[in-house]
């Protein structure tokens, strides 16, 4: 078994025993009634959604692309970033994801520090989004739990996620500084690889100092004359998170709940910063007994067990389908085109 099946198999497992561990906690006669008269319509609408979610995001990085100079049709893109969560799926902070996609860009001729740059402007632009929205999130549930401890934590965890954002923005800012501290660095490790490795590892810095070096000319051009590709960036970002928010209230609609919807976000919100913890991969376990904790504040405990399950099934289990089967789709196009290139097809 590989290093991936591996993770896809425990990421499963332990989504699927978090989940029957809430479902037998909460479940009931009141949640067989609930059951019965579930309004499929809108757990229909919340996967419609979910797959409108898919183009919001390849549209976002389409325009990103763009901003930097390459055109990359709407069906390509969006197969990446499908793909993608196949890989997020199973890795701890979704990490493999960002790989996969910087690898997947620059298999289609885009420089490896823009592909980058791209990606890790993606992942901004939805820490932007996140942290801005927590100060209302925690205000709106400091008054529902009325907790300065709740409030405490979370206010400390915003202002440490400030900060390393600061730093990153010097370090993109001042690229000659982590030109440097890669130099230090690698100067440090390259003994205990031995004096052979010396030109491997002079011309993997070269590399590095070039990536830096694109890296730092693509976000300058995003703040120059990709500042309207950048704009765009923002509001698909919007309207990505706004459209994944939104499953959870279609999933409480189709079970005859009316929920508030500044609530449901606001939880959503929470729920988000809890899942960057790299406990696990795909963050199975953290997820769904984070969203049975906060989700419990404004659910019924009837139907908690089963409201989990639902969003779970949509933002992970849908992903991994969706990811996989894609990502099958995109392998089996490689090895047609290496066949017609003429180039040996990879096992």
């Amino acid at each position: 078994m590989t290093r991936y099946q591996k993770w896809l198999a425990g990421s499963l497992v332990i989504s699927a025993v978090s989940i029957a561990l809430v479902t037998c906690l909460t479940f009931d006669s009141e949640t067989l009634e609930a059951l019965r008269k579930v309004k499929l319509e809108y757990i229909f609408g919340a996967v419609l959604l979910h797959i409108f979610s898919y183009l919001a995001w390849g549209l976002r990085t389409r325009t990103l692309c763009k901003a930097l100079g390459y055109s990359i049709g709407v069906r390509k893109v969006t197969e990446i970033v499908i793909s993608s969560t196949f890989v997020a799926g199973i890795t701890p902070s979704s990490a493999g994801g960002e790989f996969l996609r910087v690898h997947s860009l620059n298999r289609i001729e885009i420089p490896l520090g823009r592909a980058t740059a791209i990606v890790v402007g993606e992942r901004l632009l939805d820490a932007i989004f996140i942290f801005s929205c927590l100060p209302f999130a925690i205000y709106i549930f400091g008054d529902i739990l009325s907790d300065y401890k709740f409030d405490a934590v979370f206010l400390t965890a915003n202002f440490l996620v400030f900060i390393i954002l600061a730093f990153f923005i010097y370090g993109v800012w001042k690229p000659e500084k982590v030109k440097y501290l890669t130099r230090k660095l690698t100067g440090r490790l390259a003994p205990f690889f031995g004096k052979k490795t010396d030109a491997a590892i002079s011309h993997l810095m070269e590399q590095i100092d070039t990536e830096i070096d694109h890296f730092h000319d693509s976000v300058r051009v995003f703040f120059s004359e990709g500042k309207k590709g950048l704009l765009w960036g923002v509001l698909y970002t919007f309207i990505f998170w706004i459209t994944d928010f939104s499953l959870l209230l279609l999933i409480l609609m189709g079970l005859s709940q009316t929920p508030s919807v500044t609530t449901v976000l606001a939880a959503q919100v929470i729920l988000a910063v809890i899942m960057i913890i790299p406990a696990t991969p795909g963050a199975s376990g953290v997820a769904e007994l984070g969203a049975a904790s906060i989700f419990s504040i404004f659910v019924d405990s009837s139907i908690l067990g089963i409201t989990v399950l639902a969003w779970r099934a949509l933002t992970y289990h849908m992903n991994l389908l969706a990811g996989g089967l894609i990502s099958l789709k995109m392998a089996k196009d490689m090895n047609i085109i290496k066949k017609l290139s003429g180039d040996p097809v990879e096992a």
